[in-house]
């Protein structure tokens, strides 16, 4: 009896850790061990590297705690391996460092959120009253009621070199909405925050960063620059490419002013760092933690961050850093104490999802599998290749039968319209493909050199299909009115001569 009492419980607890065990996440079955998930991680990325033609990277992982890994992927042109400790551009990445400073003055007492920014800058003339309503909280939110359109940034002929020339456009610009009323991704906004940090610091803001940030956090190699020239001329950093017909091609940075906003440089090594920081607090309050980390009113779009909350990955942060030569990714899962972060030597590009990097690698440090989607930089170039051959082939083939039927004079007269409007259409898309990328972009206006390094594979296509029409359609257009000409000459009404090519 004694031992069937023993024998019952022994089997209901079996029981109820087999149904447990059965529900847990796939994390928690698949229990690799770290050389076990870091070896599945390498080979992810390296084989999304190359199946996206990209040639050099740096991943960071944080998790609870530790520095989980640390890796960089690739060589500079000269040979030279990246490592975790090789400097990249995080572009965009910088506006939550930056969003932080303008926080820790808050959190001191220095500055109000809620206050009109110009109230911190009483020598300031405006031309538009309304500017007077922008607060500090609308500039972190991009709620400001400014957009590229009525404030140039990437498109402006004579860039800015420092801070201090920036209040000149927030006198004379005309704002494109009321402020507050409006999310619009504005880099500028993030420029006149970090212009205020100087004013109420009295450092420069780089200075305030590497106090402030990077020194408490011990980030030893990430430091500031104000345009993309220091980029260009820092040897220590992997030169950039863009991607034509998924070939690699190393070039500087088009210049721009990115104090602020983009001007940060740091490494694996330091963003593990950074992101690590997120989670566990040191650098302000609970109360502002929690509005930094907070979506804004009108958008996903907070504080520096794109804040998110969903039922399997819990409160998230994110930002992408997008440059025409760099690009960066970082996502922070707060509730898990993770966060994932990689930097490219190549630029935005239409066919690479870069941030798939970071959703494959969070699949994999959660126990699941990753996979390379087909639908990559290589197989569209491929798609894109193929497309021009099959239009040449296409234009030369058309010419042939127009030769051939060039006696055909109602066809030829019947097709003339139709050709027109054939010809034009690839032309229009070409001569406005900048207000079509900044409708898609949501209001982003882009310099052309800008476009044509995201996607020089299809506006080569675009030439290519514009060429052939243009020419069939001069050669169509001769066809025509030689046969007129011809038709003319015999005296044969052009009436009477489609009904005799009819019969």
């Amino acid at each position: 009896m004694t031992v069937t009492y023993k024998f019952i419980p022994a089997c209901l607890i079996c029981l109820l850790l087999t149904l447990f065990i059965s529900t847990m996440p796939s994390a928690a079955v698949k229990s690799l061990s770290k050389t076990e998930i870091v070896a599945e991680i390498d080979d992810y990325v390296k084989k999304n590297m190359e199946a996206n033609h990209i040639s050099g990277a740096s991943l960071a992982i944080a998790y609870g705690e530790n520095m989980f890994y640390t890796q960089g992927y690739g060589a500079y042109s000269d040979g030279r391996k990246i490592t975790a400790r090789t400097p990249f551009p995080i572009a965009s990445l910088s506006k939550s460092m930056t969003a932080l400073t303008v926080l820790q003055l808050a959190d001191k007492g220095l500055i109000d959120l809620d206050a009109p920014y110009v109230s911190y800058f009483p020598d300031i003339l405006l031309t538009d009253d309304r500017v007077n309503r922008i607060t500090v909280r609308h500039l972190l939110n991009q709620t400001s009621g400014l957009n590229d359109k009525v404030n140039p940034d990437m498109t402006k002929a004579d860039q800015f070199q420092a801070l201090q020339e920036i209040k000149k456009s927030l006198e004379q610009v005309n704002l494109a909405n009321i402020p507050g009323e409006t999310y619009s991704y504005h880099n500028p906004n993030y420029q006149y925050l970090a212009l205020l940090v100087e004013q109420i610091s009295g450092q420069k803001f780089a200075e305030f960063l590497h106090d402030h940030v990077f020194a408490p956090l011990g980030m030893t190699n990430t430091f500031s620059v104000s345009t993309t020239q220091q980029i260009n001329e820092n040897s220590a950093i992997p030169q950039g490419h863009y991607l034509l017909l998924g070939m690699p091609i190393r070039t500087d940075e088009p210049l721009w002013f990115i104090d602020g906003p983009a001007g940060v440089i740091s490494t694996a090594e330091d963003m593990a760092k950074w992101m690590r920081a997120q989670y566990d607090p040191r650098l302000l309050s609970p109360n502002f933690m929690e509005q930094y980390h907070a979506a804004g009113q009108h958008a996903p779009y907070g504080m520096g961050w794109l804040a998110s909350n969903d039922n399997v990955w819990g409160q998230t942060i994110s930002h992408s850093g997008i440059f025409w030569t760099y690009k960066a990714e970082e996502t922070v899962y707060l509730d898990k104490r993770l966060g994932i972060s990689m930097m490219f030597d190549t630029g935005i590009n239409a066919f690479v999802d870069y941030s798939a990097f970071v959703r494959g690698i969070a699949q994999i440090m959660d126990g699941g599998k990753a996979e390379i989607s087909n639908i990559n930089g290589r197989n569209m170039e491929i798609a894109i290749i193929l497309l021009m051959a099959v239009t040449i082939l296409w234009g030369g083939y058309s010419f042939y039968r127009m030769k051939k039927n060039k006696n055909r004079l109602t066809a030829v007269r019947r097709k003339l319209i139709f050709a027109k409007v054939n010809t034009l259409l690839p032309v229009l898309v070409l001569l406005f493909l900048s207000p079509i990328v900044s409708f898609i972009g949501g209001g982003r206006v882009i310099p052309l050199k800008g476009i044509w390094m995201t996607m020089p594979s299809l506006i080569l296509w675009l030439v290519i299909l514009c060429l052939v029409n243009i020419v069939r359609f001069i050669y169509r257009c001769r066809i025509y009115y030689h046969a007129i000409k011809e038709s003319k000459r015999s005296a044969i009404p052009w009436t009477k001569a489609n009904s005799t090519q009819r019969n």
